[in-house]
């Protein structure tokens, strides 16, 4: 799992402390010295990832080593970069360009310094010709790939769904799920799901392509397609035969019956038939008038009619080639059978094709009268019956036929004497009308059979219901299915026993049963047209070019019925719900229907039962037994699609300067944009702030600034001291990791500030180097930092620190146990006096003091189908507190919204949860679309925008992709399910390193996005997000206050710039850092005010746990219009934060009240 989610996203890339020879002494090796098959293509620019199948880094890192990595996983391209990274591919991304001078791939190997490894941003590409891409895997030990198949026609070709994660999906995992479940067949399919079994069942057939879709887990391999498997079986269990083509087809229907051959020696004496062309005179020949009765035509293409046969002994009379499927016509029949070359094909069981060049031992010719079921896709003719086949032979050939002489008996296998206890005879049952009435197993057939036998056989394997048809087959269930009845006329149970002549053992589609007690009964299988509030709606196409109808998919083997695929769908608010080929779940919306071009099929393409429920269908082949929600009074979910401004807007603020990867606005009104090291331009400082008052000067609005570390995969706050200064921690590699940086806001509107950023490691670092941690004003004033790893995609670093540093770090298991996905964690102060901390899919309530555990919450829901989605990076959503109230009485609550699963399906949804309540649990509604990379910024009407991200992926380069343009807004105010309005739509996408932030205006800055995908650019232009509520025609308000610097619970005075027009609230809104969708410090606090015409006071929050000290956005609200705001503080700086550090390069402002 750690290389799934980490060679693409090589965030963070580590420098070696080693002395590098000048790049004109740098070699790369000859074609002769790399087998002979790959050759140099030249110095390359990395755009994003110019390959990104596949990846690994190492410290002996030489050309040769990349090489023999890529060539080992199949494919055609490798690269070496910086040193230490190498990459592999099949194809080039999208704008790759060869570099100017070869010369910039100047970085020697980390395990050859006289070899290129590429540079920043640069390839040493090499190409291998005579590489073919994407394979099935050959080299699974015990495994072996026997060829694509397509999929069942009636059902799954391989029945059991093996549960293998999505974003893991390949060959040797699918094989491992299905040995470790104890079968010898295993499929992989559609690039991420895996099937099982110990027979190819259903009518799945060896196809010659189609199996292109590459695995989810192993690009270099291909995983199945669209209706297609690609088959493995387990130490050449599985019986095949090879025809003259070198294609592979069975030639037997179970993995046992070797043990059951007669050991007979049989003397053969041979004789020939030649077929002949039909006389055109005979009157059964085929004829191009419309038929009007039955018939078995005498002729069918090249081939003639032969008779009508009964199956071979222990094995098919015809067993070259098979399938099976409900269309079934002799002429479809025979253009398989001719086209795998063999000069005899025959059709049983109205459904069932076989094809051969000889018949195997036992076949014998049985009245053409015997053939008598009509065919599944040809009511005019007839296709064999149960163990007889109607056979052609190709004209002009001639067969050999065995006639054999008995020179011994066949035993078979040990004959039973009684039944198992309790069981009892039932009767003649038909078999076959509207299906196998016992479908459930099939014993390999025996030419010893007796009724007890096949009774013991079913109760050995569990079954309580044993059946047995025409002299040698056995049949085994539960119940019976397909509407099977007793027959008043034993009589058509004729057939002797194979094992007892003076017992019958059913007819030619007639079982004699015997069961423990009554049999249960099922009628032949229907949609259920309603199950509790959801409405049947036919049966839907699935697949439509390659695409599923409703995204969302689940298995249920064995056990799946409608209610429990639906009430599945309903819980994660899906209003739509699809079975499929009776274990397949898919959830999603009505409207997913129509986008998808999925249409109503006739109902019977829905032809598959219910793995739990014989009495229902659940969809076929490609095919979806569809419903919807009817429950109208309850609806799963409200969407407002507002219109015009009421819908707010986007605009272009200003001509950006850098692609940030953290914005947050200072206590000047400034904002601070900071980047990472190489993503702009070359003389890129990494740090700049932006005067918002100064947008049409373009010089005037930009100051530049300056970092000596490079703060990308940091976390950052606001201080409380008085200056209101920033702090970034950690980074991307080395004394970056370690970072402490600090920067005193200073200037005013128009005028530029002197500050700048001050840091140096040699006197103030963290503990622990640290890439993507999270920190929090604590309490004390003190500042908690949180996890992250020690490096690049690195090794977890798994504890938490506190600055100033006080004490030793302390080590946190559950840090360790969920990495890499709980990089980010989300952080808050609870009212209670603990710490809330969200990660992965987890969360907890830490000690403040101790930092032990004090409650473990319940997990959060992912996805309908991945228990394991997650909020944090990599899988990134976005968390805010929801608004507290004076006077504070009510749970705190928190909303995470959007993440993803680690097979890169983005989440739909957002999760809440009251974390101090008695019995806290999370609260699931749905989004409008899927978001990964979600940002959430806090508005002053106590509201929430969630903006920017992508519809599938992770976070990360190249990572994710389809940009979610769209914006929605959150309004805790509103009922659970129809608290979601969908609003306006921007033009450009945001995606990994976006932003955004709500500005003193009351408007919302949206920054970034550094995807690197060679898709979408890095990003400079700088937006805003017009809440509805600046375009509303009431009066907006306007205040002013003095006291900026507040206690806790002090009544403090401000005046309003006119005569109160509406309801006045202020709000408070905690300052924010933004990076990765973590807005860290995020808070809405709505004190008490009190306002005697202009003249107004607000009572600050009564303790630190209900507002950490530190600096708020202070709106005042009329009628849910904001003022423009201003910064306060609360709670002073505890901590004294305002004189540290000391030391070198460090100026701390001091202790003292704000005087701004």
């Amino acid at each position: 799992m750690w290389m799934t989610r980490a060679f693409p996203s090589i965030l963070c890339f580590s420098f070696l402390a080693l002395v590098f020879p000048s790049s004109a002494d740098l070699v790369v090796p000859l074609s002769s010295q790399l087998n002979g098959t790959w050759k140099y293509s030249g110095c390359y620019v990395d755009v994003g990832r110019t390959i990104d199948a596949a990846a690994t880094t190492s410290n002996n890192m030489t050309l040769e080593t990349c090489i023999d990595f890529c060539n080992d996983k199949g494919f055609a391209y490798a690269g070496a970069e910086y040193h230490d990274e190498c990459y592999c591919g099949n194809k080039l991304a999208t704008g790759t360009v060869e570099a100017a001078d070869p010369t910039e791939c100047s970085t020697s190997c980390a395990g050859n310094s006289t070899e290129a490894c590429g540079g920043p941003n640069r390839l040493t590409l090499f190409f291998n010709p005579y590489s073919t891409g994407p394979q099935p895997n050959i080299g699974i030990p015990d495994w072996t790939h026997i060829g694509c198949y397509s999929e069942g026609t009636t059902g799954r070709g391989l029945t059991y769904g093996a549960a293998v994660p999505t974003g893991e999906m390949n060959a040797a995992n699918c094989t491992a799920a299905c040995r470790a479940a104890g079968f010898i067949l295993a499929g992989t399919k559609y690039g991420r799901e895996c099937y099982c079994g110990n027979t190819i069942s259903n009518g799945a057939a060896p196809i010659d392509d189609s199996c292109n879709m590459t695995c989810n887990g192993n690009t270099s391999e291909v995983c199945g397609g669209s209706n297609r498997l690609n088959v493995y079986e387990f130490n050449m269990k599985y019986t095949l035969i090879t025809s003259s083509s070198n294609s592979l087809a069975i030639i037997s229907s179970t993995i046992s019956l070797t043990a059951s051959i007669s050991s007979s020696l049989l003397a053969t004496t041979a004789f020939s038939i030649t077929a002949r062309a039909a006389d055109p005179t005979d009157t059964a020949s085929s004829a191009t008038s419309t038929p009007t009765a039955p018939s078995q035509p005498l002729t069918i293409g090249n081939y003639n009619w032969y008779g009508c046969q009964t199956e071979a002994t222990n094995t098919r009379a015809l067993s070259s080639y098979t399938y099976a499927n409900d269309s079934m016509t002799l002429e479809s029949c025979q253009a398989f059978c001719s086209g795998q070359g063999t000069i005899l094909f025959g059709v049983e069981y109205a459904r069932e094709c076989y094809c051969g060049n000889k018949f195997e031992t036992g076949s014998v010719q049985a009245p053409a009268s015997d053939c008598n079921m009509l065919c599944a896709g040809d009511q005019f003719e007839y296709c064999g019956a149960g163990n007889r086949l109607s056979v052609y032979i190709k004209n002009g050939s001639e067969l050999a036929v065995p006639t054999s002489t008995t020179t011994s008996s066949d035993p078979g296998t040990p004959t039973a004497t009684s039944f198992p206890e309790g069981w009892t005879d039932q009767g003649c049952w038909q078999d076959g009308p509207n299906g196998r009435i016992m479908p459930t197993y099939q014993a390999p057939d025996d030419p010893q059979l007796t009724p007890q036998k096949c009774a013991q056989t079913c109760f050995s394997n569990g079954y309580n219901i044993s059946g047995t048809e025409y002299y040698t087959q056995c049949f085994c269930s539960n119940a019976i299915y397909n509407g099977g009845q007793p027959l008043n006329d034993t009589s058509l149970c004729s057939t002797p026993c194979g094992g007892d002549s003076s017992v019958m053992c059913g007819g030619a589609g007639y079982l004699s049963i015997y069961s423990n007690g009554v049999p249960q009964t099922y009628q032949q299988p229907a949609p259920k047209t309603n199950v509790a509030n959801w409405t049947y709606q036919g049966c839907y196409e699935d697949n439509v070019n390659n695409s599923r109808t409703l995204f969302w998919q689940l298995s249920y083997p064995g056990t799946m019925t409608p209610e429990q695929c639906l009430s599945k769908c309903a819980s994660f608010g899906y209003a739509a719900g699809g079975l499929e080929y009776g274990d397949e779940c898919y959830c999603g919306d009505p409207m997913d229907v129509d986008a998808s071009g999925s249409t109503q099929k006739p109902e019977s393409d829905c032809n598959v039962v219910c793995a739990g429920d014989p009495a229902s269908i659940c969809g076929g082949g490609a095919r979806l037994s569809m419903y919807f929600w009817n429950k109208t009074d309850e609806p799963l979910y409200v969407f407002h699609y507002p219109q015009g401004n009421d819908a707010g807007t986007y605009s272009n603020l200003v001509g950006g300067v850098v692609t940030p990867l953290m914005t947050m606005q200072s206590i000047t009104g400034k904002v601070t944009f900071l980047e990472k090291w190489g993503t702009g331009a070359a003389n890129s400082t990494g740090a700049y702030e932006l005067d918002l008052t100064q947008l049409g000067d373009f010089d005037a609005a930009w100051r530049t600034m300056h970092v000596k570390t490079d703060i990308f995969c940091s976390a950052g706050v606001i201080l409380p001291d008085k200056a209101g200064r920033q702090l970034t921690v950690g980074g991307w590699s080395l004394d970056s990791t370690y970072g402490i940086r600090l920067y005193a806001p200073d200037g005013s509107a128009g005028v530029k500030g002197t500050n700048d950023w001050e840091e140096n490691v040699q006197v103030l670092k963290l503990q622990r180097g640290r890439w993507y941690p999270s920190a929090m004003v604590m309490t004390n004033g003190s500042i908690l930092v949180v996890g992250g790893e020690i490096g690049s995609n690195d090794k977890p670093e798994p504890s938490l620190e506190i600055l100033p540093q006080v004490g030793p770090y302390l080590y946190m298991d559950w840090l360790e146990r969920t990495d890499p996905n709980n990089l980010y964690p989300f952080l808050a102060v609870l009212p209670g006096g603990g710490i809330f901390v969200a990660y992965w899919n987890e969360a907890r309530i830490l000690d403040e003091v101790t930092f032990d555990t004090i409650k473990t919450l319940p997990n959060m829901p992912g996805a309908v189908n991945d228990d394991l989605g997650g909020r944090t990076y990599p899988l990134e959503g976005a968390a805010v507190l929801l608004p507290q109230f004076a006077p504070y009485t009510d749970p705190l609550g928190v909303l995470l919204c959007g993440g993803s699963t680690n097979g890169h399906s983005a989440l739909d949804n957002c999760v809440s949860m009251y974390p101090e309540a008695d019995n806290p649990t999370w609260t699931l509604e749905r989004m409008p679309s899927k978001r990964v990379m979600s940002c959430m910024a806090p508005l002053p009407d106590g509201t929430y925008l969630i903006a920017n991200g992508a519809h599938e992926g992770v976070a990360g380069f190249g990572l994710a992709d389809d940009p979610n343009y769209n914006a929605v807004l959150y309004d805790p105010f509103k009922p659970i399910g129809q608290r979601i309005s969908v609003m306006a739509n921007t033009s450009v996408a945001r995606l990994y390193h976006s932003e955004a932030i709500t500005l003193l205006d009351g408007r919302v800055l949206i920054t970034g996005s550094d995807p690197e995908d060679g898709k979408h650019p890095q990003e400079i232009r700088v937006e805003v997000f017009t809440p509805p509520y600046l375009y509303s025609n009431k009066p907006r308000p306007s205040f002013t206050i003095t006291n900026k610097d507040w206690g806790y619970g002090d009544t403090v005075s401000f005046s309003l710039g006119a005569a109160p027009a509406g309801t006045i609230q202020v709000s408070l809104l905690g300052a924010v850092s933004s990076t990765h969708g973590n807005s860290m410090g995020a808070r809405t606090l709505f004190p008490e005010v009190a306002c005697s015409g202009t003249s107004c006071t607000v009572t600050a929050p009564p303790r630190v746990h209900i507002a950490p000290p530190g600096w708020y956005q202070m709106f005042v609200v009329q009628d849910g219009i904001p003022a423009v705001g201003t910064y306060v503080r609360i709670g002073g700086d505890p901590g004294e934060l305002g004189n540290w550090p000391q030391g070198a390069d460090f100026n701390p402002p001091g202790m003292g009240a704000y005087a701004g």
